[in-house]
């Protein structure tokens, strides 16, 4: 098509008058009664003037007929059930929209009138064929933007769009929406434009709701669809047209994403619907995120877009296994900064947790649980009616069903800033701590956490509940499990400070001594998130039971001085006496663990905490056992472990000197430790020395150009 099109003849009328003649010319074609007459007729012969040079500067597309009306003396043959065509192919019909325009710049008021009456003498005239019209009209429309510089020209193509979708919206959007996956600049203007037309923005903007709903998965519809929405949410204004229908559009695109993560569409079978699909752009899930982010920018909910940006919940939503996290965050954000919208989420939520789709289904309830945490929302049901819903959760055989339906139990119980409903959440978070599935176990050790950080906490009841099941998870294998269970010993203890659970037979003093081998060991953890949370742990222990060993704590954590343990284990060993056989046993079992550092850290307890007890705490088949497990370490691979367990078997062997160990002689002799002075009955037990540790200390001191302790 020509962009001579927009030049106008010479000499030819221009107006209203034309454009009603022409529709006059068009109805009398078809048969039908002439419209109203005009005030000043035109000729025929000027009439054909009129449209004959317009038609010849034109290039006809590939299989139309020229647009010119059929000779009077050879009328067309009425055909039955047919619908005319040879006359009023795409290309008359896109020509006839340019040239409408083209007068429309100048018609003003009257020619405006006139066009529409002209377009919609030709589109009735098409019967059957009015959808596929319409859709031509607009890619004529689409195929001169380009040509068009800014200007009056361009308003005008503009604004007859406008005009189709105000009467045709939903033709309109499925002709624009095959040019809107790949990136035009012509379509992307198209929407644009639709977007800041008050009368037909928010027609539009269901439709293309429709067309995402309409699909599953990374359609091709829905991928233009979603870039369609993109272009239009980024005009200031246009969010106002949604609504009625804002939380709706919130929950597609978010589930939308959902099934992009989830890959339920496989890109390399797409439905075919354009002609140039070439495949989803790998882009569509970063669209999606910025059309959201329009979304909710252009309602004021700018801080909403900030706190996801600063928690990486962006990133977390387009995730294949974090899509639910991101949608929680999202939740969360919007109950703190977008709450006059949770009303109308929550109503829409409540019929897709039944959902058979899964995508739809777990975005609705990560969506549900996250909105628990604004108390007005959570009234909205009967707290019974959630009650019930989330311990059918709990009994769901899905994980992420029962890890949603964990967190949405605490959020229940905790929106109030105090704790209800624990004989319900209780038993479900310590039943909880023994799954296998990470998420569950995280996410009980948080809720208990944050029952614990509650005033008037049960804490006698849960330092009871947790001194069988919380030591197992010190040593738990999961770096993240690991790391919350120290944390979660740590505020355990610091919350009974005050009331001092802690005595002789305090359910809580007994699980600090039952914890502590673990936390001291744990300061050299390869997870440094678990190293640091137990030196937070072993400073509360501190507080709590009045150690006064504070300095020497800090000291091993940051520089793995051999010194500080010392003095660790000879305070122990004075308090405890009764303990130092558990001590002992604990460490033992470290001596079996796959990390180099926690073999080498466990032979060094060891070595100290002999080297300071004496023969009334330590017994014959305690000792032969440490030997058996010090002798294997001789042919570990790691060089300091060996090193280290030499040292500390001569302690076991001083230690065992004083009670006349046979076995325990004849091991030193395989070992090939050296001599101990066989003739003298109690010979001075020296202090152990160990070499330097080959790891990495957790100190910053070498960030701050600080030397370490002399």
């Amino acid at each position: 098509m020509a962009g001579g099109m927009w030049g106008r003849p010479r000499g030819a009328p221009v107006g209203a008058l034309t454009l009603t003649a022409l529709a006059e010319g068009i109805r009398a074609r078809q048969g039908q009664p002439p419209g109203p007459p005009s005030t000043s007729p035109q000729p025929e012969s000027e009439l054909e003037s009129e449209v004959e040079p317009q038609r010849a500067a034109a290039s006809p597309t590939a299989g139309s007929e020229p647009f010119s009306r059929p000779p009077a003396q050879e009328p067309a043959p009425a055909i039955p059930h047919q619908t005319p065509q040879s006359s009023w192919e795409d290309g008359a019909l896109e020509d006839l929209a340019l040239y409408a325009a083209a007068c429309l710049e100048d018609a003003g008021f009257a020619g405006t009138q006139a066009t529409a009456l002209t377009l919609s003498s030709v589109l009735e005239a098409q019967g059957e064929q009015l959808e596929d019209q319409v859709r031509g009209l607009v890619r004529g429309l689409l195929a001169q933007v380009p040509s068009l510089a800014e200007g009056m020209r361009r308003r005008v193509v503009l604004r007859v769009l406008s005009a189709l979708a105000l009467e045709h919206p939903r033709d309109v959007v499925c002709a624009l929406l095959p040019c809107s996956l790949r990136p035009d600049g012509a379509a992307a203007e198209l929407w644009r434009s639709l977007s800041r037309n008050q009368r037909v923005n928010g027609q539009v903007l269901v439709q293309l709701l429709w067309a995402l709903k309409g699909t599953a998965g990374p359609q091709p519809e829905a991928l233009a669809a979603t870039r369609a929405l993109r272009e239009m949410l980024a005009v200031s204004g246009c969010v106002g047209a949604t609504r009625g229908f804002y939380p709706h559009l919130l929950l597609v695109l978010v589930t939308q994403l959902h099934e992009m993560a989830r890959g339920t569409c496989s890109p390399d079978t797409p439905k075919v619907w354009a002609p140039s699909y070439q495949g989803p752009p790998h882009s569509h899930a970063s669209c999606t995120v910025e059309a959201l982010k329009a979304l909710l920018t252009g309602d004021g909910s700018r801080m909403v877009v900030t706190c996801m940006e600063q928690a990486g919940g962006w990133r977390r939503l387009v995730g294949a296994h974090t899509h639910l996290e991101g949608v929680l965050l999202l939740a969360s954000a919007m109950v703190a900064h977008a709450d006059h919208h949770l009303r109308g989420l929550f109503a829409d939520l409540l019929p897709r947790l039944h959902s058979t789709d899964d995508a739809q289904r777990l975005t609705a309830m990560a969506f549900f649980t996250g909105l628990l945490q604004s108390q007005p929302t959570a009234r909205l049901l009967r707290e019974e009616v959630i009650l019930k819903r989330l311990c059918t959760w709990q009994g769901d055989p899905e994980p992420t069903v029962r890890w949603l339906g964990l967190l949405g139990l605490g959020h229940l119980a905790l929106n109030r800033r105090k704790v209800r409903h624990m004989s319900t959440l209780l038993p479900a978070l310590l039943v909880t701590l023994g799954e296998g599935d990470t998420r569950l176990v995280g996410a009980a050790l948080g809720v208990l956490r944050r029952v614990l950080l509650r005033p008037q906490a049960p804490v006698r009841l849960l330092s009871a509940e947790l001194g069988p099941r919380l030591p197992p998870l010190l040593d738990d294998a999961r770096d993240s499990v690991r790391a919350s269970a120290v944390g979660l010993l740590g505020t355990l203890v610091r919350r009974a400070r005050g009331r001092l659970w802690v005595g002789p037979r305090g359910p809580l003093r007994k699980l600090v001594l039952q914890s502590l081998v673990p936390l001291l060991l744990r300061l050299h953890d390869p997870s440094r998130d678990t190293a640091e949370s137990s030196e937070w742990t072993l400073a509360c222990c501190d507080q709590a039971l009045r150690w006064g060993l504070l300095e020497e704590m800090v000291t091993v954590a940051h520089y793995n001085s051999p010194g500080a343990l010392s003095q660790i284990c000879q305070r122990l060993v004075q308090w405890y006496p009764s303990h130092v056989p558990g001590f002992l046993s604990q460490t033992q079992g470290y001596l079996r663990s796959p990390q180099d550092r926690l073999r080498r850290a466990a032979a060094v307890l060891i070595g100290f905490l002999v080297h300071h007890s004496s023969l009334s705490c330590v017994n014959q088949d305690l000792l032969d056992s440490l030997f058996q497990d010090l002798g294997q370490l001789q042919s570990d691979p790691e060089p300091s472990v060996v090193a280290a367990a030499q040292v500390s078997c001569q302690q076991v062997a001083l230690l065992a000197r004083t009670q006349h160990c046979p076995h325990c002689w004849r091991l030193l002799g395989l070992l090939r430790l050296p001599h101990l002075g066989q003739h003298h009955a109690h010979p001075a037990r020296l202090p152990p020395v160990y070499e330097d540790s080959p790891f990495q200390h957790w100190s910053l001191a070498g960030h701050w150009d600080c030397s370490g302790p002399g």
